[in-house]
């Protein structure tokens, strides 16, 4: 298999499930609130938000880490497509 293909495969597969991880992080936003103003009665809104949060925290170490494959792999497949061109020559 040409390498090429190989890293375009890994690419779309990162690419896609960043894209999932991106759409999930928005729909956990949509119910975020910046503020709060809360009694007693309403203490299990805190809870939700609190929830909220630790949710988010946890998505955003992969968002990063398959945001920065997916470029580092862009730039790879840049330089292999720049490399074959110039050797063509």
């Amino acid at each position: 298999m040409e390498p090429m293909s190989v890293l375009v495969t890994v690419w779309a597969v990162l690419t896609t499930v960043l894209v999932v991880l991106l759409i999930y992080r928005s729909a956990l936003s949509m119910h975020e609130d910046d503020q709060l103003f809360l009694d007693n009665a309403e203490s299990h809104l805190e809870k939700e938000q609190k929830q909220l949060m630790v949710r988010m925290n946890q998505v955003r170490p992969f968002v990063n880490i398959l945001g920065a494959s997916s470029g580092l792999l862009v730039l790879l497949m840049a330089g292999l497509w720049v490399w074959r061109g110039w050797n063509r020559m």
